[in-house]
């Protein structure tokens, strides 16, 4: 059976690594269970010096090599295949994941070292790549989902992949493959109390995809919303697409799935990596299971449960926090929640100006913000408000709207900035406008792409990226004389005929 060399890809490189990845795991969980040969080089743990790199890729004689990530580690990802084209000349060279899928020719001319990019999703795909190595068979036009080499060295796409309909088919993911205290050093999360003294914490799905079609979203062709179509030269293009799927495991899966690492690893603290999970809370049938089963399975924290102050030595069950939409939760989900360990709740605010919030199609409005805001506190849970600067329609009134939602709420966010990442809709909306930026050197965007902390290709129509830096200190500061006074400066300016 094949020799496979997953390889996971430094994320942050300033961060310290906190989250082993989910996906991946699951992936090797596969390769084994189909019988082949596994070995997880994980970089983001590791943090390893290019001498290490190459050691990895020498310690066997691989036949794949596979390597995937979100575009933010696309830096890393090109070294290590040019590193790898060398040291593992014999070896197929897999790649796939965020940074791939949205963009894939570009991504193929730019690494030629790619034998085989996976498009999507890539749980029915990597085993049928495998198999056909097994085989000796390059065959690879019928495997859909991809995109390859031909003879003549052209790009060829293959038929779109469905996604896998029965995810609970998915083994457990192969944690024991990865070095768990590494990444249990890190465990500890500002997000809750329970979060910051966990110290055993694994990242968990529970469902997959989003019903939203939020315009900066880069999940955007990762969960479904992809379509080969036959372009007007014949040739197979990749679109995206308006469609939304959920897919979810059973309460019983997602359940067993913490049980067994609670047994294996011994975690306290899940953190629900799902897209959207108060998505499952909307669904009653499901939630009551998943109730039942984690009281059942003595999953339920112990202070919860005795209703006593959280001693983190002596809680013994999990607490957890995950993600939420404004639109899905309330006050009964929030309880529930609350009820089962639930600690914080993730949400993407984005802002409190209507006029933003209809802009991006984010399926809230600004009272919707607010009142999740309040009812998670109430529920004693903690919110976590996200927000971004910089939107195509951002002005100085969406700014004042926030802040003052902060001072009614007695919150206060720190802004990402407005990044049009690959796969999102703002990408192919401004691509131009990027390009414009980078002197069309597409790849010089994709390496500076990080996790929207800083600038990289601004879209705001109304302010440039010095502004945006020096609006996002003053916003935080709450600072509105200074705001105010410079937007009357602007507007002098822009009058005068000094500034267009």
């Amino acid at each position: 059976m094949a020799k496979i060399l997953l390889i996971n890809p430094i994320i942050r490189q300033n961060d310290k690594p906190a989250h082993v990845p989910f996906g991946l795991a699951q992936l090797a969980a596969i390769c084994i269970r189909e019988g082949h040969g596994v070995q997880v080089f994980d970089a983001n743990a590791w943090r390893p010096t290019e001498a290490v790199i190459v050691e990895a890729l020498r310690a066997d004689d691989w036949d794949v090599v596979a390597i995937g990530g979100l575009i933010t580690s696309y830096g890393f990802i090109k070294k290590t295949l040019n590193l790898a084209a060398v040291v593992c000349p014999r070896a197929l060279i897999v790649a796939g994941g965020g940074f791939l899928t949205p963009i894939p020719f570009e991504v193929m001319t730019y690494l030629p070292e790619i034998d085989i990019g996976v498009i999507g999703e890539g749980y029915g795909t990597l085993p049928e790549i495998l198999a056909a190595v097994d085989g000796r068979s390059s065959r690879w036009a019928d495997i859909p989902g991809i995109i390859f080499r031909d003879g003549d060295g052209l790009l060829s796409l293959t038929a779109e992949r469905s996604l896998l309909g029965d995810v609970d088919t998915l083994p457990f993911p192969a944690w024991d493959l990865f070095p768990l205290p590494i990444y249990f050093r890190n465990s500890s999360l500002l997000l809750s109390e329970e979060a910051m003294t966990s110290r055993r914490r694994l990242g968990m799905i529970a469902s997959y995809g989003c019903p939203y079609k939020c315009k900066y979203c880069f999940h955007l062709g990762l969960s479904g919303e992809l379509s080969v179509v036959d372009g007007p030269d014949g040739q197979r293009e990749l679109h995206m697409t308006s469609r939304r799927r959920v897919r979810c495991h059973s309460p019983g899966y997602v359940v067993d799935m913490i049980a067994d690492a609670k047994k294996r690893f011994g975690i306290d603290f899940v953190s629900f990596l799902d897209e959207n999970f108060s998505i499952l809370g909307k669904r009653e049938k499901w939630f009551d299971e998943f109730r039942t089963l984690w009281i059942r399975e003595g999953l339920q924290p112990k202070c919860i449960r005795e209703r006593k102050p959280h001693e983190e030595t002596d809680c013994r069950g999990i607490h957890w926090g995950t993600t939420a939409h404004p639109a899905n939760v309330d006050a009964g989900m929030l309880r529930s929640f609350k009820e089962l360990g639930c600690t914080y709740l993730d949400y993407g605010l984005e802002s409190f100006s209507d006029d933003i919030l209809g802009s991006i199609a984010k399926g809230a409005t600004a009272a919707m913000n607010e009142r999740a805001v309040i009812e998670t506190m109430r529920a004693g849970i903690r919110p976590i408000p996200n927000q971004i600067i910089g939107f195509p329609e951002e002005s100085f009134a969406s700014i004042r709207c926030n802040i003052a939602a902060w001072e009614k709420l007695g919150i206060r966010s720190y802004p990402f900035f407005a990044t049009p990442y690959p796969g999102s809709e703002w990408y192919y909306t401004f691509r131009e406008r990027i390009l414009s930026q980078y002197e069309g050197d597409l790849e010089a965007f994709l390496l500076e792409l990080g996790d929207a902390t800083s600038i990289t290709a601004v879209i705001s129509n109304e302010f440039n990226a010095v502004e945006l830096l020096g609006l996002r200190e003053l916003m935080v500061g709450k600072d509105l004389r200074r705001i105010n006074e410079y937007e009357r400066y602007k507007k002098n300016i822009m009058k005068s005929g000094l500034l267009t």
